[in-house]
């Protein structure tokens, strides 16, 4: 075998490596299913729902599971020691000092803490982080990871985040890599998907895919339902602990029976399949991978702009996408859900520009991409 083709031995790290996580564990999860066929996988983690053949796993003990900063500096650690040795490349999806590659899906901690800030507002935030041991590790860390090294690569997840970090660090090696998606091999059986998971056969269904309800725009959208017809029901998919404070918004409303909270689904494509739409009215991402996912089902989606939502950068409103220019106006989210629910030809065309553009981001040709970066340091 050449030796430029030899599988090597790769370290991933990911903290929680679950489908039920964020973006960046579904990332990391997918990468990790590709690279398998052709590299040797050890997958670092401390919550391990996942099950791949060939893949190997290592839990990571967590002693301190809070504060979570003390955590995140007992896992940067542990893998450290753990992969010091006997790994070609060290593939860091988290916030920490060591690994070749390192993956970023979220904004630098210095941009969020200090962006545009001047003067005295400047001097009291660095008061504030100087009197914070948990700002100072993870500025720490940040700062190690992103520090300049002929030996270490950054990928980020979109152009919009790639101009950010550049700002913050600019003589870090940066390159974009954007996620993929599995395109579905079966049409989609609305009413089926519906019986599935429960939900209303008949009305016009949303569906909001989060972790962290209120950044990903969920308290604007229980808004903008309030001006749709009732018909339209609201199908919420994601962490469970914030379940009950956003039922009782709902509620308050006057939404109880409209909006359907769903928690955790490990298979969140059959809520792709049930919807007529994906509102993702975000305040941050630096990509939007829960967008990506639903364009591969043809699914219609109204996000926010590139300002608030990496992935609008991509994508043209009116051809594959409704993008919204405020992500906390209530009023112009539910205009625009109207439109798209109540004209059939756009609709069509969403969905047909949705199919073609998640066809050119698959996860195939992501992984080869990546395995040409863990190449340059074989």
């Amino acid at each position: 075998m050449n030796t430029a083709d030899r599988p090597l031995r790769i370290a991933v790290l990911s903290r929680i490596f679950t489908p039920t996580g964020g973006g960046a564990e579904r990332y990391s999860m997918a990468l990790v299913e590709q690279l398998s066929r052709e590299h040797e996988i050890h997958v670092f983690a401390q919550k391990i729902e996942h099950s791949w053949p060939g893949v190997n796993y290592h839990r990571v003990s967590a002693p301190l599971a809070r504060p979570r900063w003390i955590n995140q500096l007992w896992y940067a650690s542990a893998t450290w020691w753990a992969t010091r040795r006997g790994f070609d490349v060290v593939h860091s999806h988290e916030n920490t000092w060591h690994g070749q590659v390192q993956t970023v899906h979220v904004l630098p901690v210095k941009h969020k803490l200090f962006h545009g800030l001047r003067g005295w507002r400047l001097a009291l935030r660095c008061l504030k982080v100087a009197a914070s041991p948990r700002l100072l590790t993870y500025l720490a860390l940040e700062r190690l990871r992103f520090a300049p090294a002929s030996g270490r690569v950054i990928v980020l997840t979109s152009p919009t985040l790639q101009e950010l970090v550049r700002e913050a660090f600019p003589h870090s090696r940066v390159r974009v890599l954007a996620p993929g998606v599995v395109m579905p091999t079966a049409a989609r059986d609305q009413l089926l998907a519906r019986e599935r998971l429960a939900l209303p056969r008949s009305g016009r269904l949303l569906a909001f895919v989060a972790n962290d309800y209120a950044r990903k725009g969920l308290p604007t959208l229980l808004q903008a339902m309030r001006q749709l017809p009732a018909d339209v029901h609201l199908a919420v998919v994601g962490n469970p602990a914030q379940i009950e404070r956003f039922a009782q918004q709902a509620a308050g409303l006057g939404l109880g029976a409209r909006v359907h909270f769903m928690g955790h689904l490990k298979d969140v494509s059959a809520l792709y399949e049930a919807a007529d739409l994906l509102a993702h009215p975000t305040l941050e991402d630096t990509f939007g991978m829960v967008v990506l996912e639903a364009m591969a089902h043809g699914l219609p989606v109204v996000l926010s702009d590139v300002r608030y939502c990496g992935i609008a950068g991509l994508l043209s409103t009116g051809l594959d996408a409704m993008i919204l220019s405020s992500p906390t106006d209530a009023s112009q989210l539910a205009k625009v859900i109207e439109r798209v629910l109540s004209d059939a030809a756009l609709r069509q065309q969403l969905a047909q520009g949705a199919c073609q553009f998640a066809r050119q981001h698959s996860w195939p040709a992501v992984a080869r991409e990546q395995s040409l970066i863990y190449r340059q340091f074989s």
